[in-house]
């Protein structure tokens, strides 16, 4: 894992962008083959997801970090206890419930906003269950997530697009 962490370190944006493309179109792919709907055969509406998933990825890297310096302040000027920054469980959690409840649906829309640029699709249907994932899993995922060291924050939080995708799919299963 040398070389991922070095990779990483060395090349956050891009490598934020490069796991993002990958296993955020990854984690959509699976979502429509669990969900026994058919995958889109237009190549070039699947690299433009790709685009905006690698885009996306770099808009979190930055949420991350600073959502992590957000955290700190608001311990430092006294506006949440100072566990919130010293206990590592905690911190994780706070900076979780933070990032998903403020930077969350922003990112969500945003991505919703995208898909329908890319797909020709007009409204927002359905974006209630993309933003309940907030609190059900992106607040316990990322509460793992950022109990991690910062280098493989970023790598794990596209992973969970993956299992997230696959989730989806399951429940949309189509008979």
């Amino acid at each position: 894992m040398a070389w991922y962490v070095e990779w990483v370190t060395k090349n956050a944006l891009f490598a934020a962008f490069v796991q993002f493309a990958i296993l955020g179109t990854l984690g959509e792919v699976l979502g429509i083959v669990a969900s026994r709907r058919k995958v889109s055969a237009k190549p070039a509406e699947w690299l433009a997801k790709a685009l905006v998933w690698g885009l996306l990825g770099i808009l979190i890297k930055y949420a991350f970090a600073g959502f992590g310096g957000f955290l700190q302040t608001l311990a430092d000027k006294g506006m949440l206890p100072v566990a919130c920054v010293e206990i590592v469980i905690l911190r994780a959690f706070c900076l979780s419930l933070i990032t998903n409840a403020q930077f969350g649906p922003l990112l969500m829309v945003l991505h919703r906003s995208s898909d329908n640029l890319i797909t020709g699709t007009r409204g927002y249907a359905g974006i209630e269950k993309s933003l309940a994932t907030l609190a059900w899993f992106w607040v316990p995922a990322h509460t793992v997530t950022f109990a991690l060291p910062h280098e493989y924050q970023v790598g794990l939080a596209a992973l969970w697009s993956v299992a997230l995708g696959l989730i989806m799919g399951f429940t949309k299963r189509q008979k």
